[in-house]
């Protein structure tokens, strides 16, 4: 098949969450299954990497104006390509995404110059993948202008990252994009009273995905279907869970050049130098001063979302009573990297806070820790949870998204790690204390870190349940 693949990043060129991981992998892994497959993103200023220029020129006609941009490739393999677009007025800016009052301009003139470029390049896509609310108006386009050319007969894919970005704007932009006015009603792009492009992706495009079987369940729900859960359960038969996958080779303790030193199932002596050297970089104790301590782990965005509100107050709990030491790494809200540095300052020695974001210490710390902490107040997928089962670090999750199917709680024969279901506290404090009494079980502990490195969460097991929904589309059975 040939996949047209869009997306508003893609890593390592850029990347600001995980679409950027995505919009890598998944298009490598459809191409290593024998697929042409092209991806289109926009040539940010902080883009690197070896890219050639091409002699296309896009042009583009809004109502606002015309609008070119050049066109750039990279290879990163055999039948991958991405395609660079080069509007320096739109995206040679400091950042990818923004509040500026053209956003829409940025994202409809990407959306329609993706499609065009594949004109201009002779690829007629048999699959059109659209990825979030950036790429919406290529959903709404299809259906209109390029509905009459080599474009109009592929099929569309939507898929939905993260329902709480909708990209909303005055419905004033429907003239300013020359978006036609029919469709500017409930079932198509309007949203109380104004235009949202995460909606014009979910009501246009012949299929729906979401990352995660327990996310597409959620997003239907008052709850979590931040006010599109109406058009969601209208498209439900179109509307599919796919678990994203990890980069397992960067992601393998056996073979991880950061770490101070390499393990598998069959021998966890390297996680205890990955520990001690995880808490020599902290600065808490040495281990030959005192009993070993169970150390937990957190790293991510500090953010409400993240569960951030849950871990500062069960901590201080759990430190207060149980011989237990955190570190934890991540940046985000004011309001929470003060509340951990004030956590720090009140149990030292045996809570380690860093500030920022750094890859290599990620690493250490899936390797170096006993539990992982991720008590999301909702999840789509989720990586983390992953690296650390890859690693032998059985997460503590609270049971949403992607972290609910990814974990098995400890209770199952096939236990990997400790789920609990409330947003509250106290619960992912019981959930803590039934790690606490695995970690005094040492083969019971052992047990659960073979079963949960014994996962397959490679992008091979996604790209499959992909290819599988492309064909039923190609065929013309019901997405």
């Amino acid at each position: 098949m040939r996949i047209l693949f869009l997306a508003s990043e893609v890593a390592p060129f850029s990347k600001t969450g995980g679409l950027g991981d995505v919009a890598k992998a998944l298009p490598a892994a459809l191409a290593r299954a024998g697929h042409e497959v092209r991806v289109v993103t926009p040539l940010y200023a902080a883009v690197r990497g070896d890219l050639s220029p091409t002699d296309q020129v896009l042009r583009l006609r809004f109502p606002f104006g015309e609008e070119r941009a050049g066109l750039a490739v990279a290879r990163p393999g055999p039948g991958h390509e991405v395609w660079f677009i080069d509007h320096r007025g739109y995206f040679g800016r400091p950042s990818l995404y923004g509040t500026s009052w053209d956003e829409h301009r940025r994202f409809g003139f990407f959306s329609i110059a993706a499609l065009q470029a594949a004109q201009r390049m002779g690829f007629a896509p048999d699959i059109v993948h659209l990825n979030d609310w950036q790429t919406g108006p290529a959903a709404v386009a299809l259906r209109s202008g390029f509905a009459p050319t080599a474009l109009g007969a592929a099929r569309s894919v939507f898929t939905i990252h993260n329902l709480a970005y909708q990209g909303n704007f005055p419905k004033s932009v429907m003239a300013d994009l020359g978006l036609p006015w029919e469709w500017f009603r409930a079932d198509g792009l309007e949203f109380y009273d104004t235009v949202n492009f995460m909606k014009g992706g979910i009501a246009f495009a012949d299929a729906l995905t979401t990352v995660s079987p327990r996310y597409a369940e959620e997003i239907q729900t008052q709850a979590y279907g931040c006010m599109l859960e109406g058009i969601l359960r209208a498209r439900s038969d179109r509307l599919t869970g796919i678990l994203n996958g990890i980069d397992d080779q960067e992601w393998d303790p056996a073979q991880d050049a950061l770490l101070a030193a390499r393990y598998d199932a069959r021998d966890f002596s390297g996680k205890a130098v990955c520990k001690a050297d995880l808490r020599r970089r902290f600065q808490l104790p040495r281990p030959e001063q005192m009993s070993p301590r169970p150390l937990f782990a957190s790293v991510g965005r500090l953010a409400p979302q993240k569960g951030v509100d849950l871990i500062l107050e069960a901590l201080p709990f759990m430190l207060s009573r149980s011989n237990l030491e955190v570190v934890i790494l991540g940046s985000g809200e004011p309001r929470y990297e003060h509340g951990l540095a004030a956590l720090a300052a009140r149990f030292p020695g045996r809570v380690g806070v860093e500030l920022g974001f750094d890859t290599a210490l990620a690493h250490r710390i899936e390797a170096g820790a006993d539990f992982f902490l991720m008590p999301s107040q909702y999840e789509p997928c989720g990586l983390n949870q992953m690296y650390s089962l890859r690693y032998g670090t059985p997460p503590v999750v609270r049971a949403t998204g992607g972290l609910d199917n990814s974990v098995r709680d400890a209770a199952l024969p096939d236990g990997d790690g400790f789920k609990f279901l409330h947003f509250q506290a106290d619960a992912l404090v019981w959930a803590m204390e039934r790690a606490l009494a695995v970690w005094n079980s040492p083969g019971v502990l052992d047990g659960m870190r073979r079963r949960g490195m014994a996962r397959d969460f490679s992008w091979r097991a996604s790209a499959e349940r992909y290819q599988v929904l492309y064909q039923s589309l190609v065929a013309g059975a019901p997405g």
